[in-house]
């Protein structure tokens, strides 16, 4: 049964990954079609990334009542029915409603799948699971493309992927008996009304370590998700390679981080979480450093995938490491907070750094990495310590 479980969860991660490269491999055609700016698909990105920030903070008051199969269930399908909404919008309005329930159902799927994960399974399963993520994240460019190039429309694509949505909510609501057996021994104590009650945001901020986990969250998120924005850019303008080389290079980033989670889960069969991160962090400093010194071009487009294969294990070990550093108690609410953390540092970062390249110098590019990653390293260190009685 646990078995079954785990490949539902495994489905679950890929689907969860399938949508979230949806809006930018399709929005070189939705523009044109709804004469709207290019630049307006940041607005759908910010309602979205809003709505996960909101759910993601709230996934310890709903994961306690409802059970973390529920909310998985409810999430995916609440993101089904979002992308049928955009699968019939044809306005800019239609999108940023639609990117209202979306936002809401992929910040409780992941906060509420990720904890699951952290109590139940090994820390193999959570990098094998990221990296399921990676795999559906990789196939919905890719089934968008063949819905373009089929002579349908954009909204095609949105369709089929929620039609992928829409079975895979069936197939959670149908196992919801697997989910309540497996959970039942960590069901909070019914008779103990304190273990019962939801843990406030302000209570959980206060716990030693947690501001330090936000912090390298934020980080690891403002690291990566700046590096898929801005690499191709800055290898064009700061380096002077060709377009097109630049971001079929540019893409292995995406690729590091995907056969580095897989190539990450048998590797912790010798390390501990802890010693993940580190081995990846270190492994992101060197990336960076070939990215940064005047070595030539091979060494920057060897340094993205570094940095690529480096962030690889950072992600799942944090989060698969909450119950050791805060109990798993409290890892709903911490993983909560270490999404909504996440989803800021993404959406907030990677501009701050279009400003900086577009007011200073886009050459800071490797600069503005290592400064992310001297904080993330920081904090990581510091959380180790403020936790290190209960691990």
């Amino acid at each position: 049964m646990t078995s079954l479980l785990l490949a539902i969860i495994y489905m679950a991660f890929i689907s969860l990954g399938l949508p979230d490269s949806l809006l930018g491999s399709a929005w070189p055609v939705i523009y044109q079609e709804i004469q709207v700016p290019v630049s307006w698909s940041g607005m759908i990105f910010m309602i979205i990334s809003l709505g996960t920030v909101v759910s993601s903070l709230n996934s310890d008051r709903l994961t306690r009542r409802l059970g973390a199969g529920k909310v998985t269930a409810i999430s995916v399908a609440m993101t089904a029915a979002a992308l049928f909404g955009f699968s019939v919008s044809h306005s800019f309005l239609a999108l940023c409603l639609w990117a209202i329930p979306y936002g809401l159902g992929a910040g409780s799927v992941d906060a509420a799948l990720n904890n699951y994960v952290a109590l139940h399974y090994a820390s193999r399963h959570m990098s094998w699971l990221h990296c399921m993520w990676g795999v559906g994240a990789s196939l919905g460019p890719y089934i968008m493309g063949a819905a373009l190039t089929g002579g349908h429309v954009w909204n095609t694509g949105y369709q089929w992927i929620g039609l992928i949505q829409v079975a895979l909510t069936a197939i959670l609501f149908v196992s919801l008996p697997l989910w309540n057996k497996a959970g039942q021994k960590d069901a909070p104590d019914k008779h103990d009304p304190e273990s019962a009650r939801p843990i406030s945001l302000k209570e959980v901020i206060a716990l030693p370590g947690a501001k330090s986990v936000m912090l390298c969250f934020f980080c690891y998120c403002a690291l990566e998700q700046t590096v898929g924005l801005w690499a191709s850019s800055y290898l064009v303008i700061g380096k002077g390679i060709d377009e097109v080389s630049a971001a079929g290079f540019a893409s292995l980033f995406f690729l590091g981080i995907t056969i580095g989670r897989g190539i990450s889960g048998f590797i912790t069969f010798r390390l501990n979480d802890t010693q993940m991160v580190r081995l990846g962090q270190s492994i992101i400093a060197l990336g960076i450093l070939c990215i940064l010194l005047p070595l030539g071009d091979g060494a920057a487009f060897f340094g993205l995938v570094a940095t690529g294969l480096g962030c690889a294990p950072i992600y799942p070990c944090i989060i698969h490491s909450t119950p050791a550093h805060f109990g798993a108690d409290k890892s709903q609410s911490i993983i909560g907070i270490q999404m909504a953390s996440a989803y800021i540092g993404t959406a907030l970062m990677p501009p701050v750094f279009g400003w900086i390249a577009g007011h200073l110098s886009i050459g800071l590019f490797p600069v503005y990495l290592l400064a992310l990653l001297v904080v993330m390293v920081i904090m990581h260190e510091l959380l180790g310590r403020k936790t290190a009685k209960r691990c």
